[in-house]
């Protein structure tokens, strides 16, 4: 299997499978003498490691990374990134195997274990293997390695629909984001949110969201105007994601029904005689490069795939099955997708900061 490396100049490699002894990655071009520890680290994996609540899968992991090589004490006692590759690991302690034995020779519908089969010829049937969601967990620890580089970027993620329930943006605020268990901004769809999942958790069956990611202070002059565009490379980190099938940025899909008088931002200058946008339909990016506004990106992620209704589907003999998927599932991804829409943000700016400061200086 090809293909398992992201990143221009900032560069991670993820391995590992669902329900093998551990995941990792290997992350390659961080610059020396960036602070890094584990610790760091683990606050982003914590917002993102199962079983914390009722709305979570319960397999309990608690996804403790440990840094394998590239760091050492500076002359200060700190320990920073040497340069070199900085390879991380997680070990999996709570595996249930067992719960996939009944459709080891079935494709369940939704899933990627068809194409697979029809690809390789060969899976790992537990708990999906390698395209399991359980691979995103390196993403976000690569994530808070490049998060070091560009500290002086503030990267927010929120969902901000679940289903057919949207938040109003009129009432979002930052701090409501960390106080609940779904990522939301906006206080007063919390209880309108659980409450609706709940239902769908109990009927054993699962929802889609869309999540938004922003990301503030960031300078202008990131990305490149034709094959390294720099909305180009968050729509394929984005993508990348598991389970999500669409991709917008800034007004997206609405701009196709905009005028053009609408959608254009227009710029001013402020007491000080800096550019001021007033509007941001272009999310932040204008021609592929950073404009100096907010960066925002959408995506949509699809319902969890692995559901109590029985599903018609075929096995690996041909012949017509219906499948319910047993196991520890999430009645919403989404939810836990926000961290890891964060993390492919900070390494998609990371890379185009280094890639920007080779170009120009």
């Amino acid at each position: 299997m090809s293909h398992n490396i992201f990143g221009h100049m900032f560069k991670f490699m993820t391995w590992g499978e669902s329900h093998g002894p551990a995941i990792g990655c290997v992350v390659d071009g961080c610059p020396p003498n960036i602070p890094i520890n584990a610790e760091d680290l683990q606050v982003f994996l914590d917002l993102r490691k199962p079983g914390k609540n009722r709305f979570e899968t319960q397999r309990r992991e608690l996804d403790l990374v440990k840094i394998m090589s590239g760091v050492f004490e500076n002359d200060e006692g700190v320990q920073v990134s040497t340069g070199t590759p900085i390879s991380l690991i997680i070990e999996n302690t709570d595996q249930r195997s067992k719960d996939y034995g009944e459709i080891k020779n079935q494709f369940r519908p939704g899933h990627a274990d068809f194409t697979y089969q029809a690809k390789y010829g060969i899976r790992d049937y537990r708990g999906g293997g390698r395209s399991s969601a359980r691979e995103t967990a390196m993403r976000v620890a690569a994530g808070g390695i490049a998060r070091q580089i560009i500290k002086d970027i503030k990267i927010t993620g929120a969902l901000v629909q679940m289903g057919g329930l949207k938040i109003n943006y009129d009432n979002w605020d930052d701090d409501q984001i960390s106080q609940n268990p779904f990522f939301c901004p906006d206080a007063e769809m919390v209880p309108k949110f659980e409450a609706y999942l709940d239902k769908i958790r109990k009927a054993g069956s699962s929802v889609g969201a869309i999540l938004e990611i922003r990301a503030s202070n960031v300078p202008a002059g990131l990305g490149a105007p034709i094959y390294a565009k720099l909305d180009q490379d968050l729509a394929s980190a984005m993508m990348s994601i598991n389970a999500v099938k669409s991709v917008e940025i800034g007004a997206g899909e609405a701009a196709a029904a905009l005028t053009g008088e609408e959608n254009a931002d227009q710029i001013r200058l402020d007491n000080n005689g800096e550019p001021v946008f007033l509007s941001n339909n272009a999310g932040g990016i204008l021609g592929g490069i950073s404009n100096g506004q907010d960066i925002i990106v959408r995506f949509a992620v699809k319902p969890t795939s692995s559901i109590l209704t029985k599903r018609q589907s075929i096995d690996k003999f041909g012949k017509e099955v219906d499948i319910m998927t047993k196991g520890r599932h999430d009645p919403c991804v989404g939810i836990r997708a926000v961290p890891v829409g964060e993390a492919m943000m900070a390494v998609v700016l990371a890379d185009h900061y280094l890639l920007n400061r080779a170009q120009i200086g």
